[in-house]
Parts: structure tokens; C-alpha cells; sequence
């Protein structure tokens, strides 16, 4: 991860095409494109990579949370729960259809914790959202059944996890909906983009309406298409689906490598006697993308981290102080900085945040490291980089 670190003449050629058919809006303009349709192939691709039925490419991430959440009736006032380790979009998604966000805790997955989940359920809760951060995932069936009892949707965040597994099924499929990200610096990147997945037809096509303003995309004349509902901008453009095509191609060897060079670092830092892993659920397996691992305490990982940085140790992070990852420093959300209005419901729906506590989480982020797997390293790189994060952390 990522796979831009591979760019070759595979993506060159997909690109290509949309160029020297110069369509480069997904939708319409048949005529014109000379029987390219970049989109619907690489949503096809996604079908049979994701075992899923139904997919609908968005122009990110992000976007992919809220299409998903709209998408399955999610709204205003309506509660998601969803983990305090995970990433901005994730919240912001949320708020952006005037739901609100219910953090919890996470466990020593470092996924949401399903008890957590269980005491955090009211009356307005509408969804959980499990986020698979760093390439595995929570324990599923526990989270899932949670949903089940109290009829709530489940919806993924797989944006960090493509790939992975559990018991047979990729990362996104287990939900009523999946989410992915294809940006710059996921295992597979359009540049920007993401993805939608489900097997709920009715899902599936508010989410082809909703993210292309509400136009049904019925029959060959876009002018003559109707708006059953309203809807926003959240295509995507065939040169990034161009790419997308090109890198879903090559998700098999991406996949490989990182597993490859995870296991490498993995063997040797398991010598370390004070060293312990992320918990991957029985029946789970990662992406490979990331390696966590945890140190005995807060000190300790902090002096790890900066020795990392300092001994060219690049592309390990220490989430704690991190205020992109970790709800420590999201100081936008709990004091609510908006450049518009935030709604009465949503701004009372959020006090919980001035008191809550989370010092279970704060206890793993604290001991974490997470290390990125790059693709583009070779096999004595990779030895020598695992090596010397032993020797750093031996010697703190």
C-alpha cells in the first residue's frame, strides 16, 4: 500500500483510452465514446473482487459514508454509532446529513468493541458503523449480531482494508452496505474515488440516483432522465475510473507483496519478548497494509515512534497525538467548529463529548504503533528496515 507506488503501462493504457475518446464524464455522450465505458467496467470488477451484487463508484471515500448512509434512509437526528479510531471523514460524513456521530470505544482489535456498541444504543439509533482501520477488522459476528437484535443497519468502513477477509467474505461485504476508498494512498488508487457496495437492490439504486442528483439514468438521453428524489454530486470521472480499472487488475499481486513484507517485519519483531499484535478475530484475515503492534506502555511508544522518525523508520505512526486518526485531537468536532450552522439537534446530541471518557481506548492508541507496508520496497529493504526497527525498539 499504496498502489501508486506501481503506476505502469497498465494504467497508461486505460487513461489513454478516455483521453483519445475525450469522454470523460461517466455519464452520456454515447456516442461519442467509442464504446468506453470506464465506470461500469470497473464496477463490474468490483462485483466479482467484492462478491457482491450491486456497485456504485463515488468520487471518495468520504462520499462512499454518506451515499451508503442516505442511501439506506439514514438522516437527521438519527443516531450512528461508530468508533473513536478511524478517520475524520468518518464523523464529518455523518454530520453532513444532519445524523449525528455516537462514539465508542474500541478493543484490542482496534476496531469497535461490540459491548460498547450494545450500551451505547437509544431510541434514535439508526446504524452502526464499523471502520476497518489499517487493513483488518473487529469481531463481526459479535458487532452483527448486535445489529440484528435491534434492527440496525450495519454499514462498513472498509476504505482502509481492501482485501482483507472474514470467514471467506471480503471487508465490506458482511454489512447492509460497504464502503471504499480509492484515493491516493489506498492499496488500489483512482487518484480519487470510492466505491459503494451492497446486495440490497433498493440500496443500491438510491445510491446510483443520489449520488448524480437524483437523476434516474433511465434510457440513453440524459436530458430526458427524471429526479425521483434529491440528490447531489458524487460522480466520479472516467479517467479516474481509468485508473481504478487498470489497479483492480493488479490487486492480486498488490496484495501479495504486502503480505510478503508484513510477514518479513512481523517474524522479526516477534523475537521481542515485551512486543504483542492487534488481535485479528478467528476467521479474519488482514489486508497485510499495516502492521500494529503494541508496547507496554504510553513512554515507551512515544520513544519508539521518535526513534523511528530520527533512524529514517518513515511511515509508522503513533495515533495518540495524531489529529487526523485519534478523537484526542479532534478538537473541531467536540467544540464544534463549523463555517455553517450546526442544527440545535445535532449540537445537544454531541454534549456527551465534553464528559465522556474513553480511557479504554486511549489505553491501546497509546501503546500502538501502526506501520505502513509499502509495495515498492524490495526484499533486502524490507529485511534491513525490520532489523533495525528491532535493534531501536531493543534498545529503549
Amino acid at each position: 500500500m499504496p498502489g501508486f507506488e506501481l503506476f505502469g503501462e497498465l494504467e497508461r493504457k486505460e487513461v489513454n483510452d478516455v483521453l483519445d475518446n475525450g469522454v470523460l464524464m461517466r455519464y452520456g455522450f454515447d456516442g461519442m465514446r467509442k464504446g468506453h465505458w470506464k465506470s461500469k467496467e470497473l464496477e463490474t470488477a468490483l462485483q466479482q473482487s467484492f462478491k457482491t451484487e450491486h456497485v456504485q463508484l463515488v468520487s471518495s471515500g468520504t462520499a462512499a459514508v454518506s451515499v451508503a448512509l442516505a442511501s439506506a434512509g439514514v438522516g437527521a437526528g438519527d443516531e450512528v454509532i461508530m468508533p473513536v479510531f478511524t478517520f475524520v471523514a468518518s464523523f464529518e460524513a455523518i454530520m453532513m446529513l444532519g445524523a449525528i456521530p455516537v462514539l465508542v470505544d474500541i478493543d484490542d482489535t482496534l476496531a469497535i468493541d461490540p459491548k460498547a456498541v450494545e450500551a451505547a444504543i437509544t431510541p434514535k439509533t439508526k446504524a452502526v458503523m464499523v471502520v476497518q482501520m489499517c487493513g483488518s477488522m473487529g469481531n463481526m459476528d459479535a458487532i452483527q449480531a448486535v445489529c440484528n437484535t435491534h434492527n440496525l443497519l450495519l454499514v462498513e468502513d472498509a476504505c482502509q482494508a481492501i482485501g482483507g477477509t472474514y470467514k471467506g467474505k471480503p471487508l465490506g461485504s458482511i454489512g447492509d452496505l460497504g464502503c471504499f476508498s480509492f484515493d491516493f494512498v489506498k492499496t488500489i488508487t483512482c487518484g480519487e474515488g470510492g466505491a459503494v457496495i451492497t446486495n440490497n437492490k433498493a440500496y443500491y439504486t438510491n445510491a446510483d440516483h443520489y449520488s448524480d442528483h437524483g437523476h434516474d439514468h433511465k434510457g440513453n438521453d440524459r436530458g430526458a432522465e427524471t429526479h425521483p428524489f434529491l440528490g447531489y454530486n458524487f460522480r466520479i470521472s472516467e479517467l479516474h475510473s481509468a485508473v481504478g480499472l487498470a489497479q483492480i487488475k493488479r490487486l492480486p499481486e498488490f496484495l501479495t507483496i504486502q503480505k510478503k513484507h508484513y510477514t518479513i517485519i512481523r517474524e522479526v519483531l516477534s523475537q521481542i519478548p515485551e512486543i504483542t499484535f492487534r488481535t485479528v478475530p478467528e476467521g479474519g484475515e488482514e489486508s497485510y497494509a499495516f502492521l500494529n503492534f503494541y508496547l507496554p506502555d504510553l513512554e515507551k511508544a512515544r520513544k519508539v515512534s521518535e526513534a523511528f522518525k530520527q533512524n529514517g523508520i518513515d511511515a509508522c505512526f503513533h495515533y495518540y497525538d495524531n489529529n487526523w486518526h485519534y478523537i484526542r485531537k479532534w478538537d473541531h468536532l467536540t467544540n464544534l467548529k463549523s463555517l455553517f450552522p450546526i442544527s440545535a439537534e445535532v449540537k445537544e446530541g454531541l454534549e456527551y463529548l465534553k464528559t465522556k471518557n474513553f480511557a479504554k481506548s486511549d489505553d491501546y492508541i497509546a501503546r500502538n504503533i501502526s506501520c505502513l507496508i509499502k509495495l515498492s520496497w524490495t526484499e533486502e529493504e524490507v529485511k534491513t528496515r525490520a532489523n533495525n526497527m528491532f535493534k531501536i525498539i531493543s534498545t529503549i
